[in-house]
């Protein structure tokens, strides 16, 4: 049976820290919720570290105990207890810890592909549907820079919806991509840039998504082109994960191969 952890108990503490950046890097580690990310994150291979479930969890989710039986710590916490180390209104009785795993730059820019720069972009919703749709587009990895949201923030991790599990991930300073771009197309989104369609997609191109009150700001040194999306409305703008989307789509496109 698992061990039953009160509300102040220090290893509910840990769990609670890892709600905010310092916890999360002084650790090494994030959390998420709910028997679904569970089990995103155990079908892509993702080292679940330790479980923190409600008696009524543990008994209505066969997930957690085939967990237990592999060796994975599970702790039984109360409604309190859950309440403290979670990111929500009402919690849905799981907590699971894991590993941050974030890859090196040289591997996301190793081969030939697309792949997604989130330029300092500041909403965790727009960060975890960018990230969702950099993986349903098919994109070789996403570089977030080091002002914006954190890819393991947990609402951006709920709104990626298991997306960050798979996909390859860096977390950098423009300082960090100096020297690395040799050979890749930067296409920076503007509104007074060429139309996405027109523009000719290489084999290795780098997407821009700004800051959605600064643009790309720091980032924009980088950009080789400018694309811009054609509006038929009298919207004057689109939000950062539309924009960046729709992108993605047009990239997934219209890239050779």
């Amino acid at each position: 049976m698992p061990t039953f952890l009160g509300a102040r108990n220090p290893r509910v503490d840990a769990a609670r820290d890892l709600l905010t950046k310092k916890g999360r890097k002084q650790q090494g580690r994030f959390s998420f919720e709910g028997p679904t990310l569970l089990r995103e994150a155990r079908d892509a291979g993702i080292p679940i570290e330790a479980l923190y479930a409600t008696k009524a969890a543990y008994d209505a989710t066969p997930l957690i105990a085939q967990c237990e039986h592999e060796g994975i710590a599970v702790h039984l916490v109360d409604e309190r207890a859950m309440k403290r180390i979670s990111d929500v209104e009402t919690p849905a009785g799981i907590l699971a810890v894991a590993p941050v795993r974030l890859a090196a730059l040289e591997d996301i820019f190793r081969n030939p592909g697309v792949v997604l720069l989130l330029a300092d972009v500041n909403d965790p919703g727009n960060v975890g549907t960018l990230l969702r749709s950099a993986e349903a587009f098919g994109a070789a990895g996403v570089v977030v820079g080091s002002l914006g949201a954190e890819p393991h923030l947990p609402k951006v991790v709920r709104s990626a919806m298991g997306a960050i599990f798979r996909l390859r991930l860096a977390v950098a300073e423009p300082a960090d991509l100096q020297g690395r771009l040799g050979g890749w197309e930067v296409i920076g989104l503007a509104a007074d840039g060429e139309p996405l369609g027109a523009l000719p997609w290489g084999e290795r191109s780098l997407v821009a998504v700004g800051n959605e009150r600064h643009g790309l700001g720091r980032w924009g040194s980088f950009c080789t082109r400018w694309g811009a999306i054609p509006m038929a409305g009298h919207a004057e703008s689109l939000n950062a994960a539309v924009a960046g989307s729709i992108a993605l789509y047009e990239a997934s496109k219209r890239r050779p191969g």
